[in-house]
Formats: structure tokens, sequence, C-alpha cells
């Protein structure tokens, strides 16, 4: 039967949608929940067992009452509404999602209320309110089954040993079951007889009870209003005597005649006995939250929940862990609340059936609720992720945090106004145990807190303020209102003028507590209403501040909506480096990690099409804040502060709920009588009654009472609520239209309505194709952030990507390839799934290795030799070898850690695809470890995952190198001297010297006779100089090196010395040591590194190519311009360096030394028309010049007349003349250069030689240091490093104390 239009029409302005009705069909009889029949076959296939007898859906080993039986839902009103159609399994599923619950007059049966909310795929929410109670059961067939079941339950126990105990579970799946099972086990059991204690039932002595659920179904969460109308409706059901109305009349009042309170407004509704008050935000203020968030934080204390909220915003896996279904809602609405006005954007279940646990293998954010029983050992609780996993045990105040979660700025300061928030309101903000690190046990529930419980239940029972009377009044007044004849005789005393003073009294006391209770539960619905405001204006006002500027990082780049929409995957939307370097330092961990996430761009998406489209509700209510606060503080740009800032609107928020609720805008139509039939729904107490669907599936139309008794003002109320609510629902397809548009587009929500195993294998699929999308995203923006010039002129924005962002990015990898490696794992084993699948590769190549030397381990290609035979050896390229060096450094504590950092290390290596690739060559570890529907077993899916890692070998990462810098690194050093022209050895005894950017190795000595060597260091980083010498003693003093060579034998890592220059005295420039800047040898396709390498080197030492000569006897004479523009460039560079944040910056050396350096290009400048270079056979260099012209201004008179200029640079020339160190000639113009930049001199001392006579002797007429316009021009380009501080390495001025 379809819904009639009046039904269907008036949906957008309801307050309900449907009211529905879950139990036993007593029809049908006790059936095994399909369900868990189904779990359990899934279960049996994972773990290679008869899938037939697994399939059955009992458990004989636990007792009939404790075993789950399916429910249905009985009936629903109306039968469906075309714009939210009534989702029937799942709201069965929800309503109860352990089944039906079985119990005896010896249980405690006391009603249960608890919420649920179905999120669709387009992230559109519907809330379900539910309250359970137990109902007697009449049906004689069910009693007997029960009476069966329990009789062959015995004889099966009867029949087997009663001391032995259950093997435990291998399986994580299995230990979540065995919580669950238990979840409902009654804390008094052992007090009771041993048939009772073991869950028995006898249908002669006993009398059976079965749960049954009344739902309502809305989307907005108006949470208090819905539990105290089905509150209101079970003790109409209970009392001893019927209600005023029938009840269809009250639940046809909800349905049809209560409307949705517009925005801004309270609505009063009528229940059974008392009326109802709720009301909705504003458009101006944060959208409507009914759920306590002060439960959330007393569950699990302020700083517990601050660092849960943190795992969401960052979008992690959140298992929430209660026995408590209402626990578990209330939590996961809170942190929700919390993101304003952000969105969680993955799946949303705070509430996961027994029968869906197999979701909790999704490889995808999530934030699922877990029910399970109070003593749930944590360390037996295993997961099939956990990597990025945050777990919440909400019983136990207890949570695991995943490992480096960066802090939410300001956390001690957030966490310290939120207490004070909390103890306005008289709670107590130390509630709570602290964050726990997963190597940590979980406070184990032990006796004492049982009793604790028990203790505290007493408590309540005997506190009247609590609306409960001691145990002999209420039961004396229990019996009095259950018994029909005790109730005649006391009406006949009352007619006689007897009267019963204690009976009188009692129900006095009752009636009062009634007023009183509900008198405080209106208190404390006002009191939870102002401290929820007040909490999330707290975190609003977080967001508010860190956000305040995010419009100017906006990119608008499309014209239009379709274009935007037709581009979005190739767009820029958010120039993320920028809004970085306006942030505050200690923001930057948190912050760098929450742009990336979902959640971000989906609100910079929305913020876009707001241009072309109307402003999604958040957007708007965040945009009209920051206008708002931008009136009242003024602040310059880029001058971001990290000072906490109050929240200043509390009292205000506080006060519009408080004068919101004194002033009632509309009341809602009573509920009367309606057009019924005679002799149905028969009121009989304690059952709730079959409602006649005639009257409760018509809507407004056929009732002729709502026209007659509404008045004009009523309809126009109606017409503008709906008005409203019609263009809240235009924007709501307007949210759906962007969703179903976007990219990332994730599964929300598990589907309910049809858990076949075809279904749940398409659902893994959808999760296989989710991960490869997001592989490809990734890889794709790691490429373009770091592929520099090319990024740009494709239109990504900045070339230059900083430390911090590329260290997110590649974590955020890190991340996910956990989340592939964890799908459709079979049994766990640690904390990280791929550190245990490369153990098991680990421990099955060890066995197979003396049989396999070579086939199974892959090797670089040979490089080719070169013309000498002295080269840098093959470094083997093997997985086990990497593994093995993460396995040796003990900084690294965990799985998870170690991991991360073998992904690192084979990124920076370039060998991630091929590592992978080899890891996942053995099909049978993979089959034997893996689900069949894993996305590590589907084939095409695999090899596109591989291609996308592989296209990262584009670029050049440094993620290992530059995170592990304490650890103990083995170098290797190759010596190649130029052999055609020399011995290849030397009789002195040479050492030498590397430094990084981390530190350097000091001097170490190198054997004779040989011409390499290997030694450990702690991380050294990029290395930048090496520092190469003898001590010229023996017969062959003189040694003429090609270059030097250092390889880094953890990462591969290569670096080139170039040097071309002798080392002995009366030889070249005399020098016997020179220092040699490093270049990182890039491997072509021909050639795989080494001195042979065709990739243009990134940084050159100037001594081989900018000297006098070179060794073949040809000169490299640059024009004048070229000159002048290569010192042009070379000060650009090094005023770019100090431009970047100091971090990004990397080696100041190279600028200054390397190739088209400062040094290099002064040199050059010094060399244009030199005279000729050879007098009488002598090498003249440009430091005879420069000595030349000290010795004519060295005498005191002419020091005296040219003044402090003159006086310094006389004195330094001195010093790095007089310094033990024998660098040569070259090395003295490089070191003097060098300190002229760095105590910003140079542009002082230029005039001084041009000026000397010496430079008439020295230099052709058409030489550029003897044109006064150019050395002008020279001395003001120079001039602008005296801004930035240039700090000169160690290893350049070792030896000068100046």
């Amino acid at each position: 039967m379809s819904a009639s239009p009046a039904a269907s029409g008036a949906v957008p302005c309801r307050f309900a949608h449907y009211f529905a009705v879950c139990g036993i069909d007593t029809e049908t009889g006790l059936e095994p929940d399909e369900l868990t029949a189904l779990y359990q076959w899934l279960e049996a296939d994972r773990q290679g067992r008869d899938q037939d007898t697994a399939a059955t859906g009992e458990n004989s080993e636990q007792s009939p009452l404790k075993r789950k039986f399916k429910s249905k839902v009985l009936a629903h009103y109306p039968e469906n509404i075309e714009w939210n159609p009534f989702d029937q399994d799942a709201v069965n599923m929800l309503c109860m999602p352990k089944g039906l619950s079985f119990q005896t007059q010896a249980d405690p049966r006391d009603p249960q209320f608890h919420s649920f909310i179905i999120t669709r795929e387009d992230g559109s929410r519907t809330y379900g309110f539910v309250h359970t109670f137990y109902e007697e059961v009449t049906s004689p067939q069910i009693c007997s089954a029960m009476q069966t079941l329990h009789q062959m339950h015995n004889a099966e126990h009867a029949s087997t040993n009663p001391h032995s105990s259950s093997s435990s579970s291998s399986s994580s799946m299995d230990s979540l079951t065995s919580s669950l099972d238990e979840a409902d086990s009654p804390p008094f059991s052992s007090t009771l007889p041993s048939s009772r204690a073991a869950g028995g039932y006898d249908s002669s002595r006993d009398t059976l009870y079965v749960s049954k659920a009344l739902c309502l179904v809305t989307t907005m969460p108006f949470m208090y209003a819905c539990r105290n109308f089905l509150s209101q409706l079970h003790r109409a059901v209970t009392a001893a005597t019927a209600p005023p109305l029938p009840l269809e009349s009250y639940i046809h009042n909800i349905l049809y005649e209560v409307p949705l309170p517009a925005p801004g407004r309270t609505l009063k509704f009528h229940g059974v006995y008392e009326p109802i008050v709720c009301q909705r935000p504003g458009l101006g203020e944060l959208p409507l939250a009914d759920f306590p968030l002060s439960e959330a934080f007393s569950l699990l204390g302020v700083e517990n929940l601050v660092q849960v909220f943190t795992c969401n915003l960052l979008e992690m896996q959140i298992l929430l862990c209660s026995k408590d279904y209402q626990r578990l809602m209330t939590v996961a609405e809170g942190i929700t609340t919390l993101l304003f006005p952000f969105q969680w954007q993955h799946v949303y279940v705070p509430i996961l059936p027994a029968s869906l646990l197999h979701f909790l293998d999704a490889p995808v954010p999530y934030l699922m609720g877990l029910q399970s029983k109070e003593c749930t050992d944590r360390s037996t609780l295993e997961l099939p992720q956990e990597a990025n996993l945050c777990f919440v045990d909400i019983d136990n105040h207890y949570i695991e945090l995943p490992e480096d979660l960066p802090q939410f700025p300001n956390k001690t300061e957030l966490i310290q106004e939120l207490s004070e928030v909390l103890l306005s309101f008289g709670i107590s903000a130390n509630i709570g145990a602290p964050p726990r690190t997963r190597t940590s046990s979980p406070r184990n529930p032990s006796t004492s807190r049982r009793e604790c419980k028990t203790v505290t239940l007493q408590q309540l029972e005997d506190d009247g303020r609590n609306g409960n009377l001691a145990g002999e009044e209420l039961t004396m007044l229990e019996l009095l209102q259950g018994n029909a004849t005790l109730e005649r005789l006391h009406a006949l005393t009352e007619r006689t003028g007897v009267t019963v003073a204690r009976v009188d009294a009692l129900r006095a006391s009752v009636k009062a507590q009634g007023i009183d209770r509900q008198r405080a539960a209106e208190e404390e619905e006002l009191r939870n209403a102002k401290l929820n405001v007040q909490l999330r204006e707290v975190f609003a006002s977080r967001f508010t501040t860190m956000f305040a500027d995010y419009e100017g990082f906006v990119i608008q780049s499309a014209p239009d909506l379709e274009s935007w929409l037709t581009n979005r995957e190739q767009m820029h939307n958010f120039d993320k480096a920028s809004f970085l370097s306006d942030q505050p330092e200690p923001y930057l961990p948190f912050l760098s990690h929450f742009i990336e996430t979902q959640m971000f761009a989906t609100f910079i998406d929305n913020k876009i099409m707001s241009q072309w489209e109307e402003k999604e509700p958040l957007l708007r209510v965040f945009d009209a804040r920051i206008d708002k606060a931008r009136l009242y503080n003024v602040r310059a740009p880029n001058l971001r502060s990290s000072n906490y800032q109050r929240c200043s609107i509390l009292r205000e928020s506080a006060q519009a709920i408080e004068q919101r609720l004194m002033k009632i805008d509309h009341i809602a139509i009573h509920p009367h009588l309606l057009d019924m039939k005679f002799g149905q729904g028969k009121y009989e107490q304690g059952f709730f009654p079959k409602l006649q669907a005639d009257v409760l599936n018509t809507g407004l139309i056929n009732s002729k009472w709502f026209h007659r008794t509404a008045t004009a003002q009523r309809r126009k109320d109606h017409s503008i609520q709906q008005t409203e609510h019609l263009n809240a629902d235009n924007d709501l397809k307007e949210k759906y239209m962007q969703e179903a548009r976007s990219l990332g587009k994730n599964l929300r929500l598990p589907k309910l309505s049809d858990l076949s195993p075809a279904v749940i294998a398409q659902t893994n699929w959808k999760f296989v194709e989710g991960l490869l999308k997001e592989c490809r995203m990734k890889t794709k923006r790691m490429l373009v952030e770091k592929m520099g010039r090319e990024a740009v002129e494709l239109g990504h924005g900045e070339a230059n990507i900083t430390g911090l962002e590329e260290n997110t990015l590649i974590a955020s990898l890190c991340d996910l390839l956990e989340r592939i490696w964890s799908h459709g794992l079979q049994v766990k084993q640690g904390k990280s799934a791929l550190w245990s699948l490369l153990l098991h590769y680990q421990a099955r190549e060890e066995k197979l290795e003396e049989q396999h030397t070579e086939s199974s381990l892959s090797r670089v290609p040979e490089r080719k030799k070169s013309d000498c035979s002295i080269s840098m050896p093959s470094l083997r390229v093997s997985l086990l070898q990497d593994m093995s060096h993460i396995q040796r450094m003990s900084e690294i504590k965990t799985d998870v850690g170690r991991a991360r950092a073998w992904v690192r290390l084979s990124l920076e290596k370039k060998l991630l695809s091929q590592h992978l690739k080899q890891l996942l060559s053995r099909q049978a570890l993979t089959r034997k470890l893996y689900k069949r529907y894993a996305f590590l077993r589907c084939e095409e899916e695999k090899e596109q995952f591989l291609f996308y890692l592989l296209s990262l070998n584009a670029v050049d990462y440094f993620c290992f190198t530059s995170v592990f810098t304490t650890i103990m690194i083995p170098y290797r050093v190759v010596i190649i001297p130029i052999k055609k022209l020399s011995n290849t050895m030397t009789t002195s005894n040479p050492w030498v010297c590397v430094s990084g950017e981390l530190g350097d190795s000091g001097i170490m000595q190198i054997p004779k006779s040989f011409l390499d060597m290997t030694f450990d260091c702690q991380n050294l980083g990029k290395l930048t100089t090496a520092q190469l010498g003898h001590d010229n003693a023996g017969l062959i003093a003189k040694w003429l090196v090609d270059c030097v060579m250092v390889r880094n034998e953890i990462t591969g890592h290569t670096y080139r010395f170039p040097c071309g220059r002798w080392l002995g005295k009366g030889v070249d420039d005399g020098s016997l040591e020179r220092v040699l800047i490093g270049e990182l040898v890039v491997p072509s396709k021909d050639e795989d590194g080494g001195r042979g390498c065709r990739t243009p080197p990134l940084q050159h030492s100037s001594s081989q190519t900018t000297g006098m000569t070179s060794l073949s006897g040809r000169e490299y004479k640059p024009t004048s311009d070229q000159i002048q523009e290569g010192i042009g460039d070379a000060v650009n560079n090094i005023v770019k360096h100090f431009q970047k944040p100091e971090k990004e910056r990397g080696s100041l050396t190279v600028l200054l030394c390397g190739e088209n350096s400062l040094v290099a290009t002064l040199e050059q400048f010094f060399h244009h028309s030199f005279k000729s270079a050879r007098l009488f056979q002598r090498t003249v260099f440009v430091w005879d010049f420069v000595e030349k012209a000290v010795a004519f201004l060295q005498p005191a008179d002419q020091m005296v007349d040219m003044g402090l200029n003159c006086q310094s640079l006389c004195h330094y020339i001195n010093a790095i003349n007089s310094t033990p160190r024998n660098i040569g000639k070259d090395g003295k113009f490089q070191l003097l250069v060098c300190l002229g930049a760095r105590d910003r001199l140079l542009p002082q001392w230029l005039p001084l030689l041009v000026d000397c006579p010496v430079i008439l002797q020295m230099y052709e007429d058409t030489a550029l240091l003897r044109d006064h316009t150019t050395v002008s021009a020279l001395i003001g380009t120079l001039q602008t490093l005296h801004n930035f501080p240039i700090k000169l390495e160690s290893s350049l001025i070792k030896g000068i104390d100046l």
C-alpha cells in the first residue's frame, strides 16, 4: 500500500516521518538470525571450515535464552514516503542490533532507550529513536519451542565434560563475537539456582518475556523530544488504566499534525501525559545537536575527547566500544557535531550490528561503534587494521591513539577553556584516563568495579530525589497498581469513607515525584542545551581563528560551474604552500595533515561552488562568523600569532537558547479521536496493541477534525514552514548533486537491506576501486608537487614543495599502503599488516636462500666499465637487505614504525614499486594470508597500483635520510685518480673528511695502497663537501685525483666530488688538501651512476671548470656578458635561499662554492683578460694578483691613507696565508670570497684591488676589473647580500680564526 498524496506531500514539514514497531512474529515463531548465520558462513569461509555446517545460525554452546533470534518490523506507519523511503531491513537491524532478547521473571527487564542513524551514500542522514521494553510471551508455540531448545541444550551438555574449557579462538572476529554474545549477562547470575544460573527456562514455572521496540524515524536529531514521547507511550501501555485516547491518536498526531519547527523557533506538542517542547537553532546559529555533550565529556574526559576529535579531523579510523548503544551514539554524534564547519565524509556507523563485524575490515576512514560486554579484555580484541586506528573504550575511559598523531593547535589552552565551561555547569573535567600508547594494556575491569556498580544502583533505587521509592514501598505500590481486585477494594473503601493512609500517601508521593521528575527533566534538557552550545562554540571559535583568512588562498580558476565540474580532477583549488607559510610554526604539524583530508577538500569545493550557487548552510554560517570577527579584530597580513584566543560569545549563545524556550512560537494540534473501528486495539496492560493501519496510513486530507480546528494563523505558519523546508530541500538536492559529482566519493554506510554474499562482494569491490583511485590521486599529487617547472607549466601552482608538505604526503601514502595490506586479511599478526607480510616473506625466503641464491633476488644492471679499472662497486638491490637495515634500527620500537621506515627507504631508493612487486610475487603466500576479495588478490588492480607507484621514480625523495637523522649509517669512499697522467697511488698518507647537512665524519686516514674504504657514522644527511689531502711524505708525493665517490650504503645515494687537480708541493697551485663540492649522481637509462653519469649534475666543484687551464690544455673563456649574468644569477640564488623557510633551505655551501656559484663566477670575473698565464713556465693564479696588491697596500703609510677597509683586507689575507692548512692558491681565493661575503666586506675590498697599480701589470685594458662602470655594478650586486646572515660550513673555514 502506497502512501496517500497527503502523506507524501506533508513530508517536508513533518516532525516525524515514520513510527515502527519491531519484535517477534508469532506466526513464524523462533527463527535463527539469518545475518548471524551469514556472518558464521563468512568466518567459516575465512578459516577453511565447512560453510554448510556453520550456517545454521545456532550455537549449541549458548543457553537458548542467550541465542540470537530473528526480529521483524511488525508494523510501520505510513507505508512509504517517496522522498524518504522506509528501509525496513536497516530499521529492524538498528532497532534490535542483536536480534530478539528473551528473559524470565528472574532476569532484569528494565526498558532501554537508544538512537541510531542511517547515512546514505550522498551524505544525508536519517535518525531513529528506539524505546525497547519486555513484553510477556503469550504464544504457547513459542514457549514450547523455547522449552524444547532448553531441554536439547541440557542434554548436549550432560554428555560432555562439564569441566572442559573451550579453546580460545584464533580469529580476531571471533573475539568480537564472544564479546557481543555475553554483553547482556546478568551480573547477579551467580546467586540464582543452578538452572537459572545457566540461563534455564521451565515453561511450567517461569514466565517468558521477549523484547519489543518502538521507533520514531526523523530527519533531524530531536533526541530529547523523541525519547520523551516514546517513554510516555510505553507508560501508557504499562499503566493500570488505559490512556485518555487510543494510542493511534498520539501516533497519528506526531506523524501528521506536529510540524517541523522552523529555524529559530520553538515548538510545543503533546504526548500521552505531558507536553513536549523542542527548539531549532536559527539560520545564523550552529546547527541542531541534541545529544548531550556533557555525557560524552564525562565518559571520556576532556583530554581524551580532544584527542579523539583530532583523529576525527584527520580522518583516521575510529572504533568506539561500549556495552550501551546510547553511549555509542552519544559519543559519535558528539564528536561529529564539533566538526563545524566541516563534515565527516566517510563511513559513519555509530552502532555496528553484530552481523556487520566484517565491515571493520573496510580499508577506508570510518567512525563505527561496537557494542561489547563490560569486561572485554582489550588484549584479546584483535582488529583487522590498527596502524591508523583510534580505539575508544567508552565504559573504561580508555583510548588508544595512532602513532605520530599531531597535536591539535593550542591543545593545552583548549582543554583549559573546555574544563572551565564544564565546571561552570558543575561537571568535573578530571574524568577519564589519560590516552595510552599501543604498548600499554587497558585497565581490566575487576570485581570491585562490579561491586561499585551494584552499590551505585542500590543508592539510585533508594534515592527519592531520583523519582524512586525504597524497596518495600515500591513493591507494595506495584502490587496495588497491578492487581485489579485490590484496586476495586481500595475504591470501595474510599466510597464508604474509609481511608488507607499508607496507600494514599504512596499515591500522593508518586504523583508529586512525577511532577518533580518532569520539572527536573525539563531543567536537565535546558541545561544540556546551554552546555552543548557553549562547548560547540569553543571549538567553532578555534576554527574561526585558524581559518580566518582561508578565502585568500582559494584559487578561483574556472569561468563557470560546468567547466569547474568537468575539470575538477585537474584543478588546483587551494594554495596549500602559501597557506602553511602564513601559519604559526606550532600549528603546522596538524594543519599540514588536515588540509589533505577529504572534509577540507569538500569545504573548499563548497566555497568555490558558492560563486555560482547558493552557499551550503554550514559554509554560510562560518563565513558570516569570519566577517563578524574581522570587524572586531583587524590585523595585518602575515602576522599570524599562536596566542590562544578564547571564545567571546559563550554567554550570548546560552541566552539565545534560554530566551527561545521562554517563548513558545508554535503549539501543535492536540491529539484527538480518529475515525476508528471499534473492537480493534483493545487496551491490555503490559501489551502494546496492534494498531489500526488504515487510520495511521491516512494523512491530513482525510482528517475532518484538522480542517475544523485549524486557524488561519496556523495555516500561515504551516505555509511558511513548508516554504522554508522546501528551500532547505533544494539546498539538499544541490548537495546531493555535488556529492554525486565529487571525486573521492566514498561508501558512507554498509548496505543493510541486502547482506547476501554477492552484495558483500560488491561492497568489497567498491573498496578495491576506491583504494586504486586513492592511490592514483596520491601519486599524482606527489609527482605534481615535486616536478617543479613542469608543474607550473601545467597550471598546478607553485613549483616548490616544502619539506612539511612532502612529509605529510608520504605519511599519507604509508597510511594508504597499510589500509591496502590490511584489506581482506585472514588473521592479523601485529599492528602493521604490511610489516607482517614482510616478515612472512622474509621467513620464507630465508628457508629458500640456499637453493635460490640469486634467482629470487633482483639486481641492478651492471655498470659500464669506465676507462679506469677503479670505480664504485655495484650495490646489490635486495628487499631483504633493506628489511635488515630497518630491523637493526634500535630507534624504531613498533611494527608500524618499521613499516613506515621501510616504505620511506624504498621510496628514497626508487625501489618501492619493485620491492612490492617482488613481495606480491609469492602468490601462495598471498592466497594463504588474504581472503578472495582482498585488494592484493585482484590482479588487474594490483598491476595498476604498482604502475602508479612506479611513476614516483621520476622524482627524488630524501624522506628516509631527512627523518631518521640520528641513526648510524655505513658509508663507502672510493678515490678515483687520473691514471693516464700519473700513478694511481701515492706514497704519502692520504686522508678524507666527509661533511653533510647534519654534520661531518671527522678526518679519517685512508690505508696505504688502498683507494677505497668504509666507515660508520651518524647520519650526515645530504652530503655537501669532502676534504681530501695527504701529508706530502714519501718519494711519490704528487697525486692527481679525478674525483672522490661517496655512497650511503643504506639508501644507495652516491655523491661525486669532482677534483681534476694535483695534490702536492711544487705542482699545480701547491695544494696538499682540497675542499670538494659534491653532486648527487643521478642514474640515467644506460648508466647507473658514477663518473660517467649523463644526467646533468646538480652541483659542481668550481675548481675543475673555472681554473686557468684544464688538463687538456683547452681554456674556457666566457664572454663579459656571460660573466656578469652569471654573477647576477649566483647572487639571486643566494637571496632565494634565504627567502625559503629555514628547514627547507638546503646547503648554502653549494651556492657559494659549487658550479655557477659566487666563487666560480667571481673567479671568472678576475680571470677576464688576465695577461699571459705562463711567465718563465710558471703558472700565475688570481691569488698571485691579490698577494701583490696586498704587498703594495701593506706599508704603514698606505694603510693609513686607505683606512679600515685596507687594514681588514690585509688582515684577512695574512690570516689565510698563515693558516696551517695547505689549501693551495685557488683554495685561498675561495676562502677569501667566502669570508668577505660572510662579513659583508667584499664591496669594500673591490675598490682597493681595482685602484692598485698592480692591476696595470697583470690585466689587459679590456679586463672587466679595469672597467669602473662594471666594477660599480658588481659592488651594487654584492651589497644585496648584506641583508642575509651567511654562515659558512666548518669544512671551509677550518683553521681560520677571524
